[in-house]
């Protein structure tokens, strides 16, 4: 995470924690950073399938020869690591997922062509390898394998295999759409997260896409939101709509457990249910860094996470390219600030709706209803910003479509 470039570091102890006080400040200052909305970026994340036969164990020097020098060094520890030809950086998630991720601008158009335009590159590398790129939010078929062997994924595992299989399905067989936006001026931020929140079930609902785990239908239109809410309630659970987000942000990482502790040794298995505010507090005989509070950011992973800007995290991936849609719409309902306050009052029915969106999707009727005017101001908004051609019509024709399906069951 980019926190330790921050001008508030600076008058932060470069060297020990002292008190709560000061890493809640620091927390606060860092992941909520204020500025006209401006910038756009998007990450797509992948399951990679042999094309022979997409329910065998991917094979890792497979996907090394594919990825070549754009491999990234947790994979091969030499790579030099190259940007696509786009600029986009290319990351691989514990279970071989690929993932592209756009550098910010401010020109949607410019965003979806870059990324479009870098994705297709993967796509043809890995074809040349004979390996496919899954279209769904989980792996329909294979039991999670993790073929990362760094620290930091081995002791989220060991952390998350104490409460269940959740953990091992979200690092290793989920994959995702995500959309990073600014947080807005001062007195914005927190109607920013507000409609943030408030459009979670319904743009998760509309764009569930991961129905399927080992084999079978699982119940669930959006299996990798299951995995996810699973894995670590207080660490991935929706946060609160509140007044002052950064100060209810910086208050959440404080009192969640740590999986990392990093060591010299390689082992960064950490003890089992330690806060970072207990870490501060003694509770581990060394005590924290600013350096380790900013680790212990990266493992934090709500739908919404913020980062000095806002990461959207609760779409499943799409087939094609069909993420444009969510990205395209989500970019449409936060670019103009009365924008933001519609969205509020329009989503408004479906705030919380998180579960029933996962598992009933656009078959729970609230959700149903309020998704028909939502995605009736992206398509009016969309219409007046620099989208790709056609993707107005593309994202209106495809809700149609959905809210169709839906009434029929």
């Amino acid at each position: 995470m980019p926190v330790s470039t921050d001008p508030a570091a600076a008058d932060f102890p470069s060297s020990r924690v002292r008190t709560r006080a000061e890493a809640e400040a620091y927390v606060a200052s860092v992941c909520f950073k204020h500025g006209p909305p401006r910038l756009l970026g998007v990450e797509l994340e992948w399951t990679v399938h042999h094309s022979d036969d997409p329910t065998r164990t991917l094979d890792p020097a497979t996907l090394i020869a594919a990825l070549g020098p754009h491999a990234p060094r947790s994979l091969v520890p030499d790579s030099p690591r190259r940007k696509l030809p786009n600029g986009s950086v290319l990351t691989v998630e514990p279970g071989g997922q690929v993932e592209v991720s756009s550098l910010p601008t401010t020109s949607m158009r410019s965003l979806f062509e870059v990324v479009a335009a870098d994705a297709e590159y993967v796509e043809r590398r890995l074809r040349a390898a004979g390996l496919v790129l899954g279209d769904q939010g989980t792996d329909p078929w294979r039991y999670p394998n993790r073929i990362l062997q760094v620290p930091r994924y081995a002791a989220m595992e060991t952390a998350f295999d104490r409460i269940g299989l959740d953990g091992r399905l979200m690092m290793c067989s989920t994959a995702g759409v995500q959309v990073c936006l600014d947080a807005g001026e001062p007195d914005r931020v927190a109607a920013r997260w507000a409609a943030l929140h408030a459009l979670g079930p319904v743009m998760m609902a509309m764009f569930a896409n991961s129905p399927m785990l080992f084999g079978e239908r699982t119940g669930w239109v959006s299996t990798r939101t299951r995995a996810l809410l699973r894995t670590d309630p207080p660490r991935t659970r929706p946060g609160p709509i509140t007044v002052d987000p950064a100060a209810g942000w910086a208050k959440r990482v404080l009192d969640t457990a740590i999986v990392c502790q990093r060591r010299d040794n390689g082992d960064w298995t950490a003890p089992s249910g330690v806060s970072f505010a207990e870490w501060i507090h003694g509770a581990l005989p060394d005590r924290p860094t600013r350096d380790d509070l900013d680790y212990h950011l990266s493992t934090v992973f709500p739908p919404v996470r913020p980062r000095g800007y806002f990461e959207v995290r609760y779409l499943d991936a799409q087939p094609g390219q069909d993420w444009m849609l969510p990205a395209g719409a989500l970019i449409a309902l936060f670019r103009e600030e009365s924008t933001v306050d519609k969205v509020l009052s329009v989503a408004s029915p479906a705030v919380g709706r998180w579960v029933h969106a996962a598992r009933h999707g656009l078959r729970d009727r609230a959700l149903a209803r309020t998704a028909r005017d939502v995605f009736g101001l992206a398509c009016r908004h969309l219409q007046d910003l620099d989208s790709p051609p056609g993707l107005p019509d593309r994202l209106a024709d495809f809700v149609a479509k959905r809210l169709a399906a839906a009434d029929e069951r």
